[in-house]
């Protein structure tokens, strides 16, 4: 709705005003610490847009200057995106960033290192989502974990640096540590565009070009440990489903591919409400989102996205009423950007208004369906669909009840929206009748490359970066008018449900005198392929009558407000609780069950 995006700030600060507490503790007890304010943007994509520096320039301790390369230890696996950039970065656990911040190294062992030629140019109709899907099954196929892949051939100079952020982000997901794009002239020129001072970008182009680390028109292909390659030209509109980001389907095979998953009859029920009542059946889309830092960092294809409403709002469709929409963009630079091309009315008679500037429901924080279509999903448990523009689409994620989950490009999050399920053939079938009584096919508001270049060229301009991240670290009056902790040393709350003192330190050992000999232990479970953090340690929803949510209420919290598992990972009595709480788990120590049993 229009006032979502300020209705969720405040519970944002209703809910989590201790966890902001201890940030802003952090910034006056620590030296060289900043905090960006919540409700600004996705962490990765403020890091591409304004934090990053690429090279640094610092005193050293004789007193001259001295430079070297931005690099990044993050503690989401998708800190990778800045790789797109040619700023080597990943995905660490929290106890590693924290020895990081705190000024210990990372040790590791010299990676192997894949080379990913490209080659051609991408077609029509085709986006940077699915040449990253594409990119995403190869590598999986090829076997990448614990190596480094680095994109190299001439197709590289064809993709706008946010292309290559969004094939550097989803780095975690085809397996590889980095995915890196080394620093050329469009690394520049992304630089000047969003802003960059003058002399932050006249020395990564000096530097970098001194060290043999620029990559010109004539260098020669580097040598690696293995090579792939993939000709753009044969990357076809794409999404991954229903359960991995692997599993890329062309577009037309998305409803042969649902119906083979679904392997019965299909079910269909009746849902009523405001006096209306619609045909909710299995693959009817409940939710499509607009989120993820994956793509909406890249102007291309949320300009399609938003060019694509308007040209369904000029026709006559309309959103099916079951279908939950929700524009959650990772900065405001994507708000301005809109508002400038004249797109915000389109996508909001679409019902693609702004929620807020984060994760959502790429992270499992989609929120609840509506009350008439969850109870009818429960209730002849059918099996429903997500589409979102995300990077990862794990049983249990999304939502608790949405079953098929589909990653897809947001014009095409739009498109499933106006059609309301994913048993359909967007290439052959109408996404509905428009006013004139004519069925309108998906080919009919597509937007051209020509339309989208345009759109871009027009509005997204580095004034818009200057004004968007002009105060990035001020903060709303929510986040200045909190009450601040001082000292040198935090003040643990006993009674606290979101930040609580681990005890594992307590009386610890040197264990070089005091090794346990732990024997006689149980396996807890035992689990099959593809298993992932999501299925270890869930970020998402807290059920009410799961370990986490028992506890919660016992120290009187409301479900309500029990906010998500990522949001407690300060408590480690909600973590233990919530360790293998994955609602689709399979274990295969208690056949027939699932979820966390054991």
């Amino acid at each position: 709705s229009k006032d979502a995006f300020a209705f969720n700030a405040m519970l944002e600060f209703q809910r989590n005003q201790e966890r902001y507490s201890l940030l802003r503790w952090g910034q006056t007890a620590f030296q060289n610490f900043n905090a960006v304010p919540p409700d600004t943007g996705i962490v990765h994509q403020v890091n591409l847009e304004y934090l990053a520096r690429v090279i640094f320039a610092d005193q050293s301790a004789g007193g001259a200057p001295v430079a070297y390369p931005d690099t990044v230890m993050g503690t989401d696996s998708h800190t990778t995106m800045i790789n797109g950039l040619g700023v080597v970065g990943w995905g660490v656990g929290g106890i590693e960033a924290e020895a990081c911040m705190l000024g210990q190294p990372i040790s590791m062992l010299l990676p192997a290192v894949v080379g990913f030629k490209l080659t051609g140019k991408l077609p029509a109709g085709a986006t940077a989502t699915d040449l990253v899907l594409t990119v995403t099954q190869m590598l999986r196929k090829k076997g990448v974990v614990g190596k480094f892949v680095e994109f190299y051939g001439a197709g590289v100079k064809g993709l706008s640096l946010a292309d290559r952020a969004t094939i550097a982000n989803m780095a975690p997901e085809y397996g590889a540590t980095i995915g890196f794009f080394p620093i050329d002239e469009a690394s520049l020129d992304y630089l000047r565009m969003s802003n960059r001072p003058p002399e932050v970008i006249s020395l990564v182009e000096h530097y970098t070009k001194e060290q043999g680390l620029f990559l010109t028109a004539n260098a020669a292909d580097p040598v690696y440990s293995d090579t792939l390659e993939l000709d753009l030209g044969k990357v076809v509109p794409s999404l991954a489903g229903p359960k991995r980001p692997q599993d890329r389907i062309d577009l037309p095979d998305v409803k042969k591919n649902f119906l083979s998953t679904l392997g019965e009859e299909q079910r269909m029920t009746t849902v009523g409400t405001d006096g209306t009542s619609y045909e909710l059946r299995d693959g009817s889309v409940v939710i499509a989102a607009i989120t993820s830092c994956t793509n909406t960092s890249n102007p291309s294809v949320m300009m399609a996205a938003g060019l694509l409403a308007k040209k369904a709002v000029e026709r006559g469709l309309a959103v099916k009423p079951w279908v939950k929409t929700s524009l959650a963009p990772g900065s405001k630079v994507v708000m301005d950007y809109y508002q400038d091309a004249g797109l915000v009315p389109y996508l909001e008679q679409l019902g693609f208004h702004l929620v807020g500037y984060g994760c959502t429901t790429c992270i499992g924080n989609s929120g609840p369906l509506p009350e008439e279509v969850g109870g009818a999903v429960q209730k002849e448990k059918l099996v429903v669909a997500a589409v979102l523009s995300g990077n990862r689409n794990f049983e249990g994620r999304i939502n608790p009840l949405v079953r098929a989950n589909y990653l897809a490009s947001p014009p095409l999050v739009v498109a499933y929206a106006l059609a309301g399920s994913v048993d359909i053939d967007l290439t052959r079938e109408p996404l509905g009748v428009g006013k004139d009584g004519k069925k309108v096919y998906l080919e009919d508001i597509w937007p051209t490359h020509a339309e989208v270049d345009a759109a871009v060229q027009k509005s997204v301009t580095g004034e818009s970066f200057q004004r968007q991240y002009a105060d990035v670290f001020k903060g709303d009056a929510n986040w200045q008018g909190m009450n601040v902790p001082t000292g040198d040393a935090f003040g643990w709350d006993p009674d606290s449900t979101y930040i609580k003192k681990p005890p594992y330190f307590e009386n610890m050992v040197d264990p070089a005198t005091s090794v346990k000999d732990f024997s006689g232990m149980h396996v807890l479970a035992m689990l099959g392929d593809s298993v992932t953090t999501d299925h270890i340690s869930p970020a998402g929803n807290i059920p009410a009558d799961s370990p986490a949510g028992k506890y919660l209420v016992e120290h009187g919290v409301k479900p309500s407000d029990f906010n998500s598992y990522g949001a407690r990972r300060g408590n480690h009595e909600v973590m233990v609780r919530g360790t293998l709480a994955n609602i689709r788990l399979r274990n295969l120590l208690a056949l027939g069950t699932e979820g966390g049993w054991t």
